[in-house]
């Protein structure tokens, strides 16, 4: 499991960063003539920003594997993981294609971060004590 969420945050690390840097530079000339341009880099700043945090998360999760009981350690990287592809996989998508029905998803994921942070937390309360 612990290679498994060192990998899985290499992977949203580098597309978190790559992505973030196409938001910042190659999209803002890409969508530069539409209305709603500033609503649209808005969402994809959004994206890129819990994209990273979560991608920053998942190693955390994968150090914390020995020390934590590992069914929650894995339920919390399995949620961190549908977040990050419902919550920023929406946005991201919301972005590109103007679609706001899109929208209807990113609620999602945001609760999938949600119970990623209670199952860490639980599994936190469940680990043994360790004096």
């Amino acid at each position: 499991m612990q290679r498994f969420l060192l990998l899985a945050s290499a992977t949203n690390g580098f597309l978190g960063v790559a992505l973030g840097a196409f938001g910042a530079h190659g999209l803002k000339t890409r969508l530069a003539d539409l209305p709603d341009v500033a609503r649209r880099l808005g969402w994809w700043d959004t994206a890129s920003h819990y994209h990273l945090v979560h991608a920053v998360a998942l190693v955390g999760l994968a150090l914390a594997v020995d020390h934590l009981p590992r069914a929650w350690v894995g339920r919390a990287g399995v949620a961190m993981l549908v977040g990050i592809a419902l919550f920023s996989g929406s946005l991201y998508a919301m972005t590109l294609t103007g679609v706001t029905a899109l929208g209807a998803v990113t609620p999602f994921g945001g609760l999938a971060f949600l119970l990623g942070w209670l199952a860490l937390g639980i599994g936190a309360l469940r680990a043994p004590s360790r004096r």
